[in-house]
Formats: structure tokens, sequence, C-alpha cells
């Protein structure tokens, strides 16, 4: 592939390799739909076996890094310098009921000697879809062979909008709420589609025009953000300060827009 180094080659091969697996399992869940237990247990099963995969595959190619995983947690590495942040189902729950907008994701995060650090490679894969999104620091974010820029929309009446809303079990209802009834006035449109590695994703390809969520994960946001950066955007947390590759708030859009969705989420 054009312009991806051995490094990136590297991350390719995985989510193409654990990819394949999943889509015969993507299959099986279409037929698991009409049973009373459903698919839940089956769909556990090959989120887990698809981190396997990724895990085994990324730490043979560097054994030194260090592993952050969904499943798996933190895994130190003798690289103290350099992490896998590793999603191997975004979008579960449209995996579970056979909706084909979920994604592999997996983002390098390189660690400086005064303890700041990047997100320096990303790839997110649709595998039903077959849509390959990959990103270098400083070498542009692409979509399979065709560089992809953000939409460069000003008016945030004309724009669309991505959010996530939290799932059950999890606290930020109301706040997700009042942040959707102050955005909503605002924009042409809100989508919710269930894929946070997607919505990133999307912004980069400027399908969405921005995409903002609370109480993320770092495996829900290491490639995007870097993503939406090398597409000409710019990310940064809702809140007037924080490192959005903790996941706790992020707001991706174009540069044009963004203060102005920062001010608004910010008030509400």
């Amino acid at each position: 592939m054009a312009l991806a180094s051995a490094l990136l080659q590297v991350m390719l091969d995985a989510v193409r390799k654990t990819a394949r697996p999943m889509l015969r399992d993507f299959g099986e869940v279409s037929q698991l739909q009409v049973s009373r237990k459903g698919p839940g247990d089956f769909v556990t099963t090959a989120d887990l076996r698809a981190e396997d995969t990724l895990y085994e595959l990324l730490m043979k190619a560097r054994p030194g890094y260090g592993f952050l995983g969904e499943e798996r947690g933190m895994i130190e590495g003798t690289d103290k310098s350099h992490t896998w942040i590793v999603d191997p189902i975004d979008g579960t729950t449209n995996f579970m009921h056979a909706m084909p907008h979920f994604a592999v994701t997996v983002g390098l995060e390189r660690r400086a000697p005064d303890g700041s650090s990047e997100i320096v490679a990303g790839v997110t894969y649709n595998p039903v879809m077959n849509e390959l999104f990959w990103a270098e620091k400083g070498k542009g974010c692409y979509l399979n062979d065709q560089r992809i820029r953000v939409a460069g929309r000003r008016d945030l009446s004309e724009t669309l909008v991505a959010t996530g809303l939290p799932f059950i079990g999890k606290s930020g209802h109301a706040q997700a709420i009042k942040d959707i009834h102050a955005i909503g006035q605002r924009v042409a449109g809100i989508r919710r589609l269930g894929s946070a590695a997607l919505d990133f994703a999307w912004v980069a390809a400027g399908r969405y025009d921005a995409y903002y969520e609370r109480g993320l994960k770092p495996w829900d946001v290491a490639a995007g953000i870097l993503f939406v950066t090398e597409a000409g955007g710019s990310v940064t947390t809702i809140e007037a300060d924080g490192d959005p590759k903790t996941g706790v708030s992020v707001l991706a859009s174009n540069s044009d827009l963004h203060p102005q969705l920062r001010k608004v989420l910010q008030a509400s």
C-alpha cells in the first residue's frame, strides 16, 4: 500500500487477519438473532478471540511494546516508549444485532522522555464494508488508497454531527441529553451509529462535520484522534483543557467549527 511504512504495514496486516474470522462470526450472528437466548455469549467469545489474534500478531512483530486492550487491560512491555492501544470490536452492540457498522481499531502511542505522548499511527477497519482507514503522523489520512480530508463547512446550521449515548449501566445519560438538546438546535442533524472509532474516521473522511462524546476509553479514540488531525481537523477535550487520548471527553471537527461547537457543549 502506497506510503505505508513497515510499522504501519504490521498494523494493516494485523487488522486484516483479525477481520477474516470476524466476518464469518458476523454471518453466524445474523442466524442467532432468531434464537431466544440471542447472540450475546457468541459475540463475547468473538470479541475475546479477536483481541487474542491482535495481541499475538502485534506482539510477534514488536515484542517489546506495551499493549492496552479493552479485554486484557494494560500489559507493560520492555519498550516503555511504545504501546499498542486496541479495540477488537468497536461497536459490539451493533455486531451483536447484525448491524454492519463496527470496526477493528489499533493505535500506536509513543511516549517521549519527558512523559508526554502522542499517537503516531492508527488503523480502523470495517470488514463488512471493506473500508480501511489508516494514518501515520505527518503523512496524512487515507481510506483504502485514497487520501481523505475533513469537510470544510463553517456554518453550524449546515452541519451533520455524530455523537454517542451511554449504554445501560453507564452514567452520564442526563448530560448526554443536555448536549443533544444544545447541539440539536444549531445543526442540520445529529447521528448516533454506535462506533466511536468509525465516528472519528467518518469525520476525517468528511462524512460527518463533527463528532463529540463523553465517557469514552483510550481504545475508543486512539486511532481516530490521529485520523482527524492528519485529515486537517482538530481534536480536543470538550472542557477548557485536558488530554483527548484519555477519552473522558472528545470533540473532533474542522478548525472553523471547533470553537463554535466547544462553546455550545461547555455551556450545556
